[in-house]
């Protein structure tokens, strides 16, 4: 018989030929053969099922009862029909035939078959770029405001200046146009909002709430804009004359135009809810407007905002002669650099590496042109050990399953961000992952477990959610110690989650420069961290690339991840009952893993909601031309990944075979 994919049999005994005489075969005129004859086939035919997997071709039909479901278990039990007419027990072949039988048998199906070959990693030695995070500086070394200076060192608790904060905050303080790069998690955010607190509380006539905006901060995602708020506030605790504000989506425009009417002077906004308030606002404006900001600049352009931020400058320069413009970024692309042409005059270029750099002159330390930045590799922290791990298709849940069991539930409390390439794959894999990892843990033995279950909690974070929802997520994963996130690329960039021990990248990103922004959720301002990248074989290359942007990744095996199972008894097999395990036993891994699948799968198909619910992972809801291009553009995950989706189906098919041409 055929087995689903990811499905286990448990074959409780095998039936004897009598039994198959009398069953049905009584006009049968060929002799059956003897007992002693039978016997040693038998055992040898169940030998060979446990080793090749599916039973080869009988000669005589058994009979055997119909397939019984066992829902606690998701196994699938085959009794044979014994007759009554058994003849006697005689030799103790017969016995030892018998205690074979009646054991439970634990067959793992193609989960662990007809996978791919994974290849053998093959890279040369990468030197990866550094910067070095920390300075001996302090910042009472530079000339600013003594109430802003013990605001940095009691609010903030920050004693001496990052590397980019101290080539940032000199050049910005002189009154220059600045583009910047740095590493993420090296402190951006003052470097620009020191600068821009010290220029505003200087001014010689007093800023006033009802003069409107002085400066204009752009950044691409609402988190990062409360983010950014929160951390301009805390600048302005002694200057309560500066009134700090944000816009964005999601939020009631109402309330919005009530604070604008009342007076913002700093305003924090993302550029789709600018551009409404421009076309729709009448009491904004930029008149008195000196600053410019753009954070994460080339994310930003990533997103679409190209012509919204068009818009923003057409606005400004029409409004506003002279003003102050910065661009800061970990990563600059030449998306960034032609925005820099358009918005920046005659500008200061910073980007802060590695102490093995040629220079000749500090002057060339500082500036080098953004053509040169763009070329070189992308700066890592020092403190981040990163992995990749390659996995067939079929495995890459499970894989996952396990590294979070064995990461955040067996070992020390880990606080984990887990990236999909969609709102739709974060929505599925949090209920599954809360459905199953969470939904069976009152049938476990609490004595068995090295930490409470109560650690494994699941937070999910995407653009689809509503804007009071998100908030709440982010500010409960902000504060909590332990967790695990399930989110898009919206928490990919400038976010400060503190204790972030360890970023999972379940889909590929389209780019090295993306890569560079998720991992940088973790080890910032010179803490410890760590990085996986979930990898299909025919994906090794992407190693590679990389490498050519000077990463370097080591590879961790995804049996030792399988591994983690073993802590776990909710998915041992009946095979090994209540022995207790010497070592890691490979098969006992394998049937481990295939009954954690076994579960997943169950859950999906439990009913015709949760396969439509789950299909959408892989469904774009848009135009033609939209899916198209979505097609042309998504990661071989996305279309492969999901193969408890759609096991042995058409669409399955449709879409490997479109990966195959992607390939």
């Amino acid at each position: 018989m055929e087995a689903d994919e990811g499905l286990i049999l448990n074959v409780s005994s095998l039936p004897s030929p009598e039994s198959h005489h009398s069953a049905g075969h009584k006009r049968c005129r060929k002799p059956l053969p003897s007992k002693d004859k039978w016997q040693p086939k038998a055992l040898k035919r169940k030998l060979q099922w446990a080793d090749e997997g599916a039973p080869s071709k009988q000669k005589h039909k058994l009979s055997v009862s119909p397939i019984k479901k066992c829902t606690q278990e998701a196994n699938i039990c085959v009794k044979g029909n014994l007759s009554s007419k058994s003849p006697p027990k005689k030799h103790s072949a017969d016995r030892q035939n018998e205690s074979l039988s009646s054991r439970p048998f634990i067959k793992t199906s193609c989960l662990f078959k007809n996978n791919p070959e994974i290849p053998e990693i093959r890279r040369g030695g990468v030197k990866q770029v550094q910067e070095k995070v920390f300075t001996s500086d302090s910042f009472s070394q530079l000339d600013l405001h003594p109430h802003l200076v013990s605001t940095i060192t009691t609010v903030l608790k920050l004693s001496s200046m990052t590397s980019v904060q101290k080539q940032t905050i000199p050049v910005l303080l002189k009154g220059k146009d600045a583009l910047v790069r740095s590493q993420t998690g090296s402190g951006k955010t003052l470097a620009y909002g020191i600068p821009l607190v010290q220029s505003l509380q200087g001014m010689k006539s007093k800023i006033q709430r009802s003069d409107g905006p002085y400066a204009l901060i752009l950044v691409p995602t609402r988190e990062l804009a409360l983010q950014s708020f929160d951390t301009v506030q805390k600048l302005l605790k002694p200057f309560t004359w500066i009134v700090p504000g944000v816009l964005m989506g999601g939020e009631k425009r109402k309330s919005e135009k009530a604070r604008l009417r009342k007076g913002i002077n700093i305003l924090i906004s993302t550029p789709g809810r600018l551009i409404d308030h421009i076309k729709s606002t009448k009491c904004i404006h930029f008149r008195r407007i000196q600053w410019l900001i753009m954070d994460e600049a080339d994310r930003i352009l990533d997103m679409g905002f190209e012509k919204d931020v068009t818009v923003i400058l057409n606005a400004l320069n029409a409004e506003s002669e002279r003003r102050q413009n910065v661009l800061l970024s970990a990563t600059l692309t030449e998306g960034v650099t032609r925005l820099a042409d358009i918005s920046l005059h005659d500008p200061v270029s910073i980007a802060i590496v590695d102490e093995t750099w040629d220079r000749t002159t500090p002057e060339q330390e500082a500036m080098c042109s953004p053509a040169r930045m763009v070329e070189e590799g992308f700066a890592i922290p020092e403190k981040l050990k990163q992995h990749v791990v390659l996995v067939p298709s079929k495995l890459r849940l499970v894989t996952l399953a396990a590294f979070i069991l064995g990461k955040c539930k067996f070992e020390k409390r880990h606080k984990m961000i887990v990236f999909f390439s969609s709102c739709e794959q974060v929505e599925f894999h949090h209920e599954l992952l809360l459905k199953i990892l969470l939904g069976g843990q009152k049938a476990e033995e609490p004595e068995r477990l090295p930490l409470p279950s109560s650690h494994l909690k699941f937070l999910r974070l995407h653009g689809s959610m509503g804007q009071e929802e998100r908030t709440a997520v982010f500010q409960e994963f902000l504060q909590c110690k332990t967790g695990i996130l399930l989110c898009t690329d919206v928490a990919a960039r400038g976010l400060d989650l503190p204790q972030v021990t360890w970023i999972v990248q379940y889909n590929a990103p389209a780019s090295p420069a993306e890569y560079v922004h998720r991992i940088g959720r973790t080890a910032r301002i010179g803490c410890h961290g760590n990085s996986l990248l979930v990898l299909t074989p025919s994906e090794a290359e992407y190693v590679n690339s990389l490498a050519s942007h000077k990463i370097n990744v080591s590879e961790m095996k995804m049996e030792d991840i399988l591994s983690s199972l073993m802590k776990d008894d909710r998915f041992k097999g009946r095979q090994w009952g209540n022995k207790k395990s010497r070592g890691v036993n490979p098969q006992e891994v394998r049937e481990r893993a295939t009954v954690l699948q076994t579960e997943f799968e169950n859950y999906v198909h439990s009913s015709e909601g949760t396969v439509r619910w789950a299909k959408k992972g892989l469904t774009f809801a848009g135009k033609p031309k939209a899916k198209a291009a979505w097609l042309k553009s998504c990661d071989l995950n996305t279309l492969v990944g999901w193969t408890l989706v759609y096991p042995r189906s058409r669409e399955r098919k449709n879409m490997e075979n479109l990966a195959t041409r992607k390939c």
